[in-house]
Order: structure tokens, then C-alpha cells, then sequence
């Protein structure tokens, strides 16, 4: 299973929207990946992350590269996955 790639629903786990889902969109270089929530499902906005930032989830949409937030939450509706996105997790903490 490759854990990015697009349609990848991820947690993210730092920043201000750490513990969002979020869907992989797009994926930029071999560091940055495009997501989105989309905004309207649980307030997670389009932007380009660091893929050391996201932790992937065994969940995944059928999406083209580059769809917009419309054709996410659609996917999402017919997945079923509505209510799995808008639940937060609890980001998991680095030991140092």
C-alpha cells in the first residue's frame, strides 16, 4: 500500500489544524503533497503540507490529481466518510 498518494485521507499532526483529516489532492515534489479537508467538512483548508507532517490512514477516495473541493466532498458523501472526517484525533506526540 503507497501511503501518499492521491486520494489518501491523512491526519495531520502539526501545525494549527493538527489532529484534522484531510485528503491528498495533489502531489507536488518528493516533499509536498496539496490537501484539503475540504473547508466546509471539518475546516482543514486547501494548502501544500510536508509530507513528514501527515500521518496516513488506511482510508482512501477515487480522485483525479488537482480535484477541487466540490469533487472531494462528493467522493467523500458516495465513500460513506462524511462523519469519519469530521472527527479530530488526538495528534500523536514525539518522545524525545
Amino acid at each position: 500500500m503507497p501511503a501518499i498518494e492521491i486520494g489518501r485521507i491523512c491526519v495531520k499532526t502539526r501545525g494549527r489544524e493538527a489532529g484534522k483529516k484531510c485528503v491528498i489532492v495533489d502531489i507536488i515534489d518528493e516533499n509536498f503533497v496539496l490537501v484539503t479537508g475540504p473547508k466546509d467538512v471539518n475546516k482543514a483548508k486547501r494548502r501544500r503540507v510536508n509530507i513528514l507532517h501527515l500521518e496516513p490512514t488506511d482510508k482512501k477516495i477515487d480522485i483525479n490529481k488537482g480535484a477541487s473541493d466540490d469533487e472531494v466532498k462528493k467522493k467523500l458523501e458516495e465513500a460513506g466518510l462524511i462523519e469519519f472526517m469530521k472527527q479530530d484525533v488526538k495528534p500523536k506526540i514525539p518522545v524525545i
